[in-house]
């Protein structure tokens, strides 16, 4: 995500992946982990679009409906 997010949002997003996470595929919160990392808006089409999302369209199952690069 782009910086500028408060350690509290963080947290409240982290909280409400892993309540659904772990009630979806019934499962303990104990192998469950989330990474946030922060990346710069300029940054971002050759960081995280190009490498994370262009080149692994196969998987995923929910596409931005944008593209940097066009």
């Amino acid at each position: 995500m782009y910086p500028g997010r408060s350690e509290d949002q963080k947290q409240k997003l982290t909280k409400a992946i892993i309540k659904e996470v772990t009630e979806i595929f019934e499962c303990s919160e104990k192998v469950v982990s989330i990474g946030i990392e922060e990346t710069e808006k300029e940054l971002w089409p050759e960081a995280v679009y190009r490498p994370e999302i262009l080149e692994k369209k196969k998987t995923l199952y929910k596409k931005p409906g944008y593209n940097p690069f066009d």
